[in-house]
């Protein structure tokens, strides 16, 4: 047997294979679970390898112990920068990625030994083209979804919803209508509901329903969640899903070996600067590695800030406000009790002990980082599933506040910033924020939810 690879020689079963195949959506948020899901399975003994599109390539030095396998997609350099085009950026990774995938898969699948070493293939939920690849070459898929079940159950309630009249969004009155479907969601939360055309309303419908095909049609579901987290949506889903395993291996970065798959630099000096910082003092700040905002948005989001008077860690990513820069006189009136990076080792941020309180977009990965570091936090969503996690983060868990969509304002940041922080409504959200951490830490301690979904995720793969 070779390192890293899963034993196969268990008395009375069957020939068991051992290499597991990993597929990625070529997206930070997408890319960083799967990797953590990939650190996982090696950790208990497979053998890894990673197809990856050219686009946000992931860079193999940093991961010596797993084969790579590039797959060129034929696609233009540089970041989608609206929400159409991302969608119809989703769409053209699988088409272009469906030829050159079937050729690497087979050649891959040709050589000596290798059907029976491969167990199967992970692939994200976006990549149904590739999911049909696999498929019909004999390689069994399972298909990973990097957001929450509360999340996919709007993905399969989509149909349903659009013909009850929620969507597409007629009128800005129907944006705060409870969907009864789906509690405590309302219309401004669901997927889609801020499309701003027919087009945009028919490639969201389209990347839901693939999605949803996708993870019918797979093995098994993986999801970056667990049962304390949202029991009621993992049980619907796996009643909606019946004949679809699904496994809650949840929160992965607390599972997976460290190993970082940021396609940034991050800045570890701001560690440092923490460690300088009063206990639950400072305010971390990230919208992510996709989301954008205005320069007007940034100039208010500032301003909030700095008249918060609240210390502060900004991990402010180049090309969030499409060029613009924090205003004149910021680092003035802010004077320097505020720290400012291009980006930041998130996790380690999260779960040090200056920061009380998180101003995210309220992309799922960050928002379980945010839970599972006991931090109360802002979002202010921009598209797709933050506004759904936004409202849990509010409504459900009761550790933090939204900011609906619409123009920021430097005094609603404000008041809000100091919501969060400060007096007995943050203290608050702060408890509630730690009883989540307690809940990760119990997920996946020995015999924990989660610890047991990973057993069971790895004999299902084994007898594939």
């Amino acid at each position: 047997m070779a390192p890293g690879e899963a034993n196969t020689a268990t008395a009375g079963a069957p020939a068991r294979r051992r290499r597991v195949l990993l597929f990625p959506l070529p997206y930070q948020g997408h890319i960083n679970p799967m990797f953590q899901l990939a650190g996982l399975l090696h950790a208990r003994g497979f053998a890894v390898t990673v197809f990856h599109a050219r686009f946000n390539a992931p860079d193999p030095s940093r991961h010596p112990a797993y084969g790579f396998v590039p797959v060129p997609d034929g696609l233009p350099a540089g970041t989608p920068e609206t929400v159409a085009a991302t969608m119809e950026h989703i769409l053209a990774v699988n088409t272009s990625c469906e030829a050159p995938f079937r050729e690497r898969l087979a050649a891959l699948l040709a050589a000596p030994g290798a059907r029976d070493e491969v167990a199967c293939l992970v692939a994200d939920a976006h990549l149904l083209a590739l999911v049909r690849v696999a498929r019909r070459l004999g390689v069994p898929t399972l298909v990973l979804r990097t957001g929450s079940a509360a999340c996919f159950r709007n993905f399969l309630a989509n149909p349903v919803l659009c013909e009850k009249g929620y969507l597409p969004v007629g009128a800005e009155s129907q944006l705060d209508a409870p969907v009864r479907e789906l509690l405590p969601y309302r219309v401004r939360d669901l997927m889609g509901a801020n499309s701003r055309s027919r087009h945009e309303h028919e490639l969201m419908c389209e990347l839901l329903s693939r999605a949803v095909e996708a993870v019918r049609s797979s093995a098994g579901f993986v999801l970056n969640t667990f049962d304390a987290l949202e029991a009621d949506d993992l049980a619907a889903t796996r009643r909606d899903l019946a004949g679809v395993p699904v496994f809650d291996v949840g929160p992965l970065h607390k599972l997976s070996p460290a190993s970082s798959s940021s396609l940034l630099q991050q800045d570890r000096s701001c560690l440092h600067w923490l460690d300088a910082q009063a206990p639950a003092s400072v305010l971390y700040i990230s919208f992510g590695s996709l989301a954008s905002m205005s320069g007007e948005d940034l100039a208010e989001a500032a301003w909030g800030v700095a008249n918060s008077g609240q210390p502060f860690l900004w991990a402010l990513r180049p090309g969030l406000a499409r060029g613009a820069a924090l205003p004149d006189g910021f680092a003035a009136a802010t004077g320097g009790r505020g720290l400012v990076v291009g980006w930041a080792p998130q996790e380690e941020v999260l779960a040090h002990g200056a920061v009380g309180g998180f101003w995210t977009h309220g992309g799922w990965n960050s928002a379980m980082e945010g839970a599972c570091g006991g931090v109360p936090m802002l979002c202010r969503p921009c598209f797709g599933d933050q506004m759904g996690n936004a409202r849990h983060v509010e409504h459900v868990w009761r550790a933090g506040i939204a900011l609906d969509g619409g123009v920021l304002e430097r005094g609603a940041v404000e008041a809000a910033v100091r919501r969060l922080m400060r007096g007995e409504e943050g203290e608050g959200m702060r408890g509630r924020a730690r009883e989540l951490r307690s809940r990760a830490a119990a997920a996946v301690a020995d015999g924990g939810s989660s610890r047991l979904c990973v057993d069971k995720l790895v004999n299902h793969i084994l007898w594939l």
